[in-house]
């Protein structure tokens, strides 16, 4: 994992310089879901996995976490739900498309163009997430995760956050 690159301050004509191991330790995948309704706060879901390497542990994500977060997301949400993906491969494999065809009565998705970041309100959360870590020098794996999950923490509970990331789409219009 290259670690993140962020601006900081230091002496003048001393370049601060954090050295940090050269083997990967693992890292820390992140899925999340902004949810909008109209007369509500808007919210965000969302999961973690950390990866350590170990033999037999899952890299990241798979198509049951995924299937998880959205059933989770229904629970929470209390109604259907409206998908807008981007075009992840885990989003287009065939077990995911299996669940939606067997889950249309409360799951309707719909994909973006192939390459779109800036219709995808994720992308705005994520930033915020890297842009406060940025300057973290952790000493394990274990720090970042807890820093990833403070700041998720953080942005769950500033709806205005959410609705700058969902207003910087233009996807919802309220009226």
């Amino acid at each position: 994992m290259t670690p993140p690159r962020a601006r900081t301050w230091g002496r003048i004509g001393r370049t601060p310089v954090v050295r940090v191991r050269g083997r990967g330790s693992g890292r820390v995948s992140m899925a999340g879901m902004t949810c909008y309704k109209p007369g509500e706060r808007s919210r965000l879901i969302y999961a973690i996995r950390e990866y350590r390497g170990r033999k037999d542990e899952p890299k990241g994500f798979g198509r049951r976490d995924l299937r998880d977060l959205l059933v989770r997301a229904r629970i929470q949400l209390g109604g259907p739900i409206v998908l807008v993906w981007d075009n992840v491969r885990l989003h287009l494999a065939a077990g995911m498309r299996e669940f939606i065809a067997a889950n249309v009565a409360w799951l309707t998705v719909f994909q973006l163009p192939t390459y779109a970041p800036d219709l995808n309100t994720q992308e705005g959360i994520w930033s915020l997430v890297k842009r406060d870590i940025g300057n973290l020098a952790a000493a394990d794996l274990g720090q970042i995760t807890k820093a990833v999950k403070r700041r998720l923490k953080q942005i769950q509970y500033r709806a205005d956050l959410v609705d700058g990331c969902l207003a910087g789409t233009d996807l919802i219009t309220d009226g």
